[in-house]
């Protein structure tokens, strides 16, 4: 399926294109773009990962995509069926900006059964190929994208892959670019999770909470309204407490809030899990303001 909607090619050699696809290795000519070409200069995350995906994988992609808008980033992804396509539809949820690195032409809708996302993202974000107009689906057509879906990205989040991936290329280019690599670990009898967990034993940053990765980029999360009105009122207790304290022993806690030990444990151990919290030496302290 074609769109003849405008399409702006942007060649090497102007000063519009973006530094950060000036490749060494395999060089773009230039790109074409369909949709807010703004969103080039905008910093942002690559969210990837297999086709065939859990539900488990699903939930994940579109909520790392959440927080991604949530924290200033745009979405960058390669609209497949799966991952990309939960990474997508989670960023433009969450009222954000997404990025769809295709292996066609701009004017192609692939996965053909995308055609309500690739209209979304046309109005809403942006196409981005190396390959003119009327440039069909090939299978060696995708690998080599990926080298622009890692280029554009601060950094690639692999959500879930299976062993041989198209996704695992992704991360190795992202690599080869000195990018970091975060990987989410998954169940160890699941098919979904086998490329994941290699990569963590090969180097990849594991996600403990999806805080972990802006943080990493230097962007403290915020707290939104919604997510505390989440929280149990034991949790809210103890959170804002430790928010207020800046850090507290674990009897500090029990002391101030009058709350039975085994409670103050039970609680603040389901809040590390969401990422409210984290332990030190004995100490809580906050992980989110």
């Amino acid at each position: 399926m074609t769109d003849t909607g405008k399409i702006v090619y942007i060649p090497a050699e102007c000063e519009n294109f973006p530094e950060r696809l000036m490749f060494e290795n395999e060089p773009l000519k230039g790109i074409y773009c369909k949709g807010n070409a703004e969103l080039l200069k905008k910093r942002s995350i690559a969210i990837v990962g297999s086709r065939k995906c859990s539900e488990y994988g699903k939930r994940v992609a579109m909520k790392i995509a959440q927080e991604a808008v949530s924290n200033g980033f745009c979405v960058v992804s390669g609209m497949a069926i799966g991952i990309d396509n939960f990474a997508h539809q989670g960023s433009l949820q969450a009222g954000g900006n997404t990025i769809a690195v295709l292996g066609t032409g701009a004017d192609i809708c692939y996965p053909p059964q995308h055609r309500k996302l690739y209209g979304e993202i046309c109005s809403r974000g942006l196409i981005v190929t190396e390959y003119p107009p009327g440039t069909e689906a090939m299978p060696y057509r995708f690998p080599q994208r990926n080298r622009i879906i890692a280029g554009l990205s601060e950094a690639v989040v692999v959500v879930e892959a299976r062993s041989g991936s198209g996704s695992l290329i992704t991360a190795e280019l992202a690599d080869s670019q000195n990018k970091p690599v975060f990987a989410v670990p998954g169940n160890i009898t699941s098919q979904y999770s086998l490329g994941t967990n290699r990569l963590i034993t090969e180097g990849a940053l594991a996600i403990a909470v999806i805080d972990d990765i802006f943080r990493y980029l230097g962007v403290e999360p915020g707290l939104s309204e919604e997510e505390l009105a989440e929280l149990g009122e034991d949790e809210r207790k103890i959170y804002e407490l430790v928010k207020a304290e800046g850090e507290l022993f674990m009897d500090e806690i029990c002391a101030r809030l009058d709350i039975d030990p085994f409670l103050a444990n039970s609680v603040t151990a389901i809040l590390e899990i969401k990422g409210f919290v984290t332990f030190s030496m004995g100490r809580v302290m906050p992980a989110r303001f």
